[in-house]
């Protein structure tokens, strides 16, 4: 649950009108806008039937973005995601088709169930914020944000996504189910009709474009990357983990709680910010040692015990 405070009065409009159709995912909602505020993306982790699918096009509909999904099976082939070359015999030129992987928001379903090679052209639109096709490269629609699901349960099939892809997701949420009185909600909710298809966008994407050219502008005091610094150096030396959080992570957790600050009406980070973001934004980054898999232990927790004994920055100059 994250902590209590007032946001960003555009952005508070978007969380509440995404609230409206997901019931009781208000925390998921703000992480998911942090995630487009910073550039990033997100892994969504859960059992099918949660909201997943709902929870991204809320999130296009709210901020008025083309919203695309991709179903992925293993017979997807890359062109399927990026778009391809077709030869107009009256022009007698080939032109390009474009392909999901072209609108704003994009939902990469079952992302696991894939070839490597096909993740591979989702993941360079995702670093690259292009796609090649027959050897020209185009520029993705801004804002770009891809949400990819993967179910946690069922492997067969399945090709697990590596370390290195994982790293490139900015967040890795579970939604979870909801409670009892959150899913009589649900169910009150959609006795008539689905709230989805009356939702209007409560802010443009040129505003939104313009929030995240600001994200750039929230001050990251030199205690707080000291304090990101020395939690992902320590994921590298903790006994149970075999390979730390990469510079991109320290990277990404920074970024993260930019756009976060942005989102909470602040233009500065306060340690709040990283230990609220940091179960998310790290343990997918990290190989545990076998012998921790087979204990049970979870990178989740071992990032907690990191942040438990990493002293907490003080900063007397961002107190208003």
């Amino acid at each position: 649950m994250a902590y209590q405070e007032d946001l960003h009065p555009l952005l508070g409009k978007a969380v509440e009108h995404i609230n409206r159709v997901m019931v009781g995912k208000r925390d998921i909602a703000i992480l998911s806008l942090a995630a487009i505020l910073a550039k990033g993306h997100v892994l969504l982790e859960d059992v099918p039937g949660v909201g997943k699918t709902m929870m991204v096009r809320a999130l296009a509909k709210s901020i008025g973005a083309d919203f695309k999904r991709i179903q992925f099976t293993p017979d997807l082939l890359p062109s399927d995601v990026t778009g391809v070359s077709i030869y107009n015999a009256k022009t007698m030129e080939f032109e390009y088709r474009p392909g999901p992987i072209m609108g704003n928001i994009v939902l990469a379903d079952e992302i696991n169930r894939t070839s490597p090679k096909t993740q591979s052209a989702l993941l360079e639109a995702m670093e690259e914020g292009s796609v090649t096709v027959d050897g020209h490269t185009m520029p993705l629609a801004a804002p770009f944000f891809v949400m990819a699901t993967q179910n946690p349960v069922e492997y067969e099939g399945t090709y697990p996504l590596p370390e290195a892809q994982l790293d490139r997701f900015l967040f890795k949420l579970r939604m979870g189910y909801p409670s009892f009185n959150e899913e009589l909600d649900v169910l009150s909710l959609q006795e008539n009709s689905h709230p989805i298809e009356t939702l209007e966008p409560v802010i443009t994407k040129e505003d939104f474009i313009r929030l995240q050219r600001e994200v750039q502008n929230v001050r990251a005091d030199d205690s707080i990357k000291e304090y990101i610094v020395e939690i992902v150096q320590k994921t590298r030396q903790h006994a149970s983990v075999q390979l730390g959080v990469s510079p991109r992570g320290s990277i990404a957790l920074m970024k993260a709680a930019q756009a976060y600050a942005l989102l909470h009406h602040r233009d500065y980070v306060i340690p709040d910010d990283i230990q609220y973001l940091a179960p998310f934004t790290l343990p997918h980054r990290m190989l545990l040692q076998p012998e921790a898999k087979f204990e049970g232990i979870e990178a989740e927790t071992i990032v907690r015990e990191i942040m438990s004994a990493v002293k907490v920055p003080v900063q007397r100059s961002s107190i208003r």
